[in-house]
């Protein structure tokens, strides 16, 4: 009886040690990592937490301007997804081989606004010639850098549109995303600034002025794509997710534009 009690024991105990080593073989719950616009962080951020709770796959997330990400893509970090703000970054990086094949997407856009501090200002109609420096006074215009941030791009077609770009060049305030260019205003050190309508929907210390007519500017649509030699099963499924009803309901909740 004692014999047949020890042989019980060895064969559970041969049992649970096979269970911990096929646990301790089995491969960790995927990581996708992202590399997204700055004005894409609160959307995205919402919807990375949304699918690792439905499928266990967790997103790291690396935010910053489009043309900073492009370039470190470009110089070799490791990202499986880039979500860019505009078309300009995502062709550059499709040139250079660099994006995977048949995955980009152009799912939402966006709008461009004139923006101040929310207690120093009223509405104004934006017309040609408009007296921006007036409305400046000492300050500078707070916008993504024009040479390179897609919104300072937007934000120069613009403003050459209604003919005072010339007037607005040497009074900006160039900043690396256009998130840093909202915090400027938010702050109270730039009297205006040049930024997207999403951004000012997750700001209570800003309001708008103004919204640039979409003629004025090109088109605000947002590129998104896997990476080539990073394009497995999970990441086109997280891309397919984020372009999904569920994920468009999203981004419209955050005020991006959507077909």
């Amino acid at each position: 009886m004692r014999g047949t009690a020890v042989l019980i024991v060895s064969m559970l105990g041969s049992v649970v040690l096979a269970a911990i080593g096929q646990a301790a073989e089995a491969p960790p719950p995927a990581r996708i990592t992202v590399f997204a616009a700055a004005s894409l962080t609160d959307a995205v951020t919402e919807l990375a937490a949304s699918y690792e709770r439905d499928t266990g796959h967790a997103a790291r997330l690396s935010f910053a301007s489009s043309s900073t990400l492009a370039r470190q893509i470009e110089n070799g970090a490791a990202a499986d997804l880039f979500l860019s703000a505009d078309e300009e970054w995502m062709a550059y990086l499709d040139a250079r081989k660099l994006v995977a094949a048949g995955s980009w997407t152009r799912p939402v856009g966006n709008r461009l606004v004139l923006i101040a501090p929310a207690d120093r200002a009223a509405p104004i109609e934006l017309r040609r010639g408009f007296d921006l420096p007036a409305l400046l006074g000492d300050g500078r215009l707070s916008t993504g850098d024009p040479a390179h941030v897609p919104a300072g791009r937007y934000a120069r077609q613009a403003l050459e549109h209604f003919g005072v770009w010339a007037a607005a060049e040497p009074r900006l305030a160039r900043a690396e995303n256009v998130r840093a260019a909202l915090t400027l205003v938010e702050r109270g050190e730039a009297p205006l600034g040049i930024v997207y309508a999403t951004d000012v929907r997750a700001s209570k210390s800003v309001r708008v002025l103004a919204e640039f007519p979409p003629e004025s500017h090109e088109p605000i649509r947002y590129s998104f794509a896997a990476l080539a030699g990073r394009d497995r099963g999970e990441v086109r499924d997280f891309l397919a997710f984020l372009s999904s009803p569920a994920g468009l309901e999203v981004f419209r909740r955050y005020g991006f534009e959507t077909p």
